[in-house]
Formats: C-alpha cells, sequence, structure tokens
C-alpha cells in the first residue's frame, strides 16, 4: 500500500519561502506521478503542482506558476519549493500519488493515494 507522509510546513511571513518534502513508500516510486494539493479555509481544494514519473514533465495550478517548483528525486520524495508567499497561500496542502500523469485525475483532484497534509500559514 502506498503511504505519503509530508514535512516541511509551518508559520511565515508574507514574501518568505517555505520547502514542503512527501516521502514516498509502499510502490515503485517511479510508476507514480507525484503531486500536490492544497486546501484554504473555507475554500475548495485545488492543484498546486504535479510531476510526472520520471520528472520529466510539470504541470502547475495558475496559483502557482511563477513561484513554486515542484522536482523529485531518486530517494523517494518529492519536493515542493513555495517562493514569495503571500497570505492567500495559507492552507493544508496535500502529497498526493497516482500512476496517471496526463487525463482528467489531477485537475479532477482524484489522485487514488493522499498524504494527512500539512499546514502553511502564511501573515502578512
Amino acid at each position: 500500500q502506498v503511504q505519503l507522509v509530508e514535512s516541511g510546513g509551518g508559520s511565515v511571513q508574507a514574501g518568505e519561502s517555505v520547502t514542503l518534502s512527501c516521502k514516498f513508500s509502499g510502490g515503485a516510486f517511479n510508476s507514480y506521478a507525484l503531486g500536490w494539493i492544497r486546501q484554504a479555509p473555507g475554500k475548495e481544494r485545488e492543484l498546486v503542482a504535479v510531476i510526472s514519473w520520471g520528472g520529466e514533465s510539470t504541470d502547475y495550478g495558475d496559483s502557482a506558476k511563477g513561484r513554486f517548483s515542484i522536482f523529485r528525486d531518486d530517494e523517494s520524495t518529492v519536493t515542493l519549493r513555495m517562493n514569495n508567499l503571500t497570505p492567500e497561500d495559507t492552507a493544508v496542502y496535500y502529497c498526493a500519488a497516482d500512476q496517471a500523469f496526463y487525463g482528467s485525475t489531477w485537475y479532477t483532484l482524484t489522485p487514488k493515494y493522499w498524504g494527512q497534509g500539512t499546514q502553511v500559514t502564511v501573515s502578512s
């Protein structure tokens, strides 16, 4: 069974950066696309970023473009680097995994496996 464990959340000031990490286990890491989905208080979940099986392709939600970067390494970890944070980035950030990268899975926010989430709070 695939398991995902996030780390790196916390409280920061606007304009600062945060790096989130997600450790993958229980499956063949390179067989899964990995992504980050967030949910802000009182709002619907939204896709932040997703990266393909070998890391060749990435896609970002509109709010993340130009500020966030997603990458994966050879040690079963996917990382989200978030720069120039604003209070609107305050949310619970979930790591997710699915064997699909293309298609509707990530845009319908229905990857198969999810982590427990990590809170990021940005103060003005």
